[in-house]
């Protein structure tokens, strides 16, 4: 058997059989680069059928909502449960993009090292199959034709037996490695796939949320308006005080809607009982008061957007104080929803947090969140857990009291710590470092929770599976 037979067979048993020949065809050439797939030819121009195919969709999906509406009218819970509905739909899709974007880069990444891999063991291989080319036109002689055709004949065998075990071992690790990019690169094309078709679904979810938003919010002007004077007095309130403490307190005594509102939080009391509450009223969109008790909601509440938590309560600050709530990492325009029932004692800018909005959820607790782009609810307003409440915006925001000596540590929300190393996720992903995603670009929700004004950990409320999640 000659050698480039035998180099032949053994890269066929590696099932190699292609890319030897291949290789083989090229010997002394640079080193073969594994071939990508074939890109898909670009289309140029407007494709004016989908374009009006993609209108009358939306045309249609605008005409049943209406028509739902129109059914709705008059019925508030009707009007709660869809909005809780898509709102939590739409949370649900953003979740998704954020793992199909996460699991992207990570294809990514490993198709990248696979190829430079692939690079570097072509480059070994075509040095050992030029030689074995070299011999296999100079075939050894046969044993018996001349005695001293015998002695290259052992010295052949004796190279051929050292180099086709070594480059055995080299096809196979190099067969492994093409085998498992083939499987990376189906695993991106599923990806990818999958990636276009949820934000298609995403882009209708937030169409129709914010035409039910808006429609919320004119039934809410005309049924509760806010008289201009009073919302004038609660942004003249918000620039006077610099602590959110004494902005709770003065608005809660000071400000109509905030005060009707916590006078309606006082009003409910709800009995502690040891056990799990009782969730018979979660089934009633219409409610407009909490339908448990926020004490007994550990557990059960739904995060108020998809995202990934960058800081958490407690840990350690970049000040050398402590994270008195949560940062969440989300996807630009994401929608913000209510973490549980309560009224809007504070809907605006405030400080250094930025659009802040605080929800009294009754029994002294009260919620504040901070970071979004707008706020799309109103004081005074009741609003269920699971309702959208704002809107992220599509650049980063460190909302959070300011870091300076006026501050209270017991107020302060942490920085981007320095010297993070970023984790990057493929564009149009989410990209942050382990602390926080402000350098990164990535908008960011601040969440605290608070008893009596103090500062609480807010995980034990947050449930576990969304199948325990509270919802109108």
């Amino acid at each position: 058997m000659t050698a480039r037979a035998a180099l032949l067979l053994s890269l066929a048993l590696a099932g190699l059989l292609p890319a030897a020949t291949a290789a083989l065809g090229q010997a002394g050439a640079a080193p073969a680069v594994v071939p990508l797939p074939p890109v898909p030819p670009s289309r140029s121009g407007l494709d004016t059928d989908a374009l009006k195919s993609d209108l009358r969709g939306t045309e249609e999906a605008q005409k049943r909502l209406r028509a739902e509406l129109d059914a709705a009218k008059g019925d508030r819970g009707r009007l709660n449960q869809m909005l809780v509905e898509t709102a939590t739909r739409t949370r649900a899709v953003e979740q998704q993009l954020i793992d199909v974007e996460g699991r992207i880069g990570m294809l990514d990444g490993s198709a990248t090292d696979l190829n430079a891999s692939l690079a570097k063991r072509r480059g070994v291989l075509a040095q050992v199959l030029a030689a074995l080319m070299r011999m296999g036109r100079e075939p050894p002689p046969a044993l018996l034709m001349r005695p001293d055709d015998a002695l290259d004949a052992v010295r052949s065998a004796i190279l051929l037996g050292a180099l086709l075990p070594e480059l055995r071992v080299e096809a196979e690790t190099l067969a492994a490695d093409l085998s498992e990019l083939s499987r990376v690169r189906g695993e991106l094309t599923a990806a990818r796939d999958s990636l276009t078709r949820l934000k298609a679904e995403l882009d209708d979810d937030r169409k129709r949320l914010s035409l039910l938003v808006t429609e919320r919010q004119r039934r809410q002007a005309e049924e509760q308006p806010v008289p201009p004077a009073e919302r004038s007095q609660a942004e003249t309130v918000a620039k006077a005080t610099g602590d959110v403490h004494d902005l709770v307190t003065r608005l809660e005594t000071e400000v109509g809607p905030s005060a009707r509102a916590a006078d309606a939080a006082k009003a409910v009391t709800r009995p502690v009982e040891p056990g799990k509450p009782d969730l018979t009223a979660l089934r009633n969109p219409a409610r407009i008061t909490p339908a448990i008790a926020f004490s007994q909601a550990k557990g059960l509440l739904p995060l108020p957007v998809a995202g990934v938590t960058v800081k958490t309560f407690g840990a350690p600050d970049s000040v050398g104080g402590a994270e008195k709530g949560m940062t969440i990492a989300t996807r630009a325009g994401a929608p913000v929803t209510a973490p549980a029932d309560g009224w809007v004692v504070y809907a605006g800018p405030f400080r250094s947090y930025g659009q802040l909005l605080i929800i009294n959820a009754g029994g002294g607790y009260h919620i504040l969140m901070a970071g979004m782009e707008r706020i799309t609810v109103d004081l005074g307003q009741f609003v269920l857990a699971g309702e959208p409440v704002g809107v992220m915006g599509g650049l980063s925001r460190t909302a959070g009291p300011a870091r300076s000596a006026v501050v209270p540590a017991s107020s302060q929300v942490a920085g981007q710590a320095a010297g993070q190393a970023p984790s990057v996720v493929p564009a149009g992903g989410l990209r942050f470092g382990n602390e926080a995603g402000a350098a990164l670009g990535q908008p960011q929700l601040y969440v605290e929770f608070r008893k009596d004004g103090i500062s609480i950990d807010p995980t034990p409320w947050w449930a576990a599976t969304d199948s325990q999640k509270v919802r109108g």
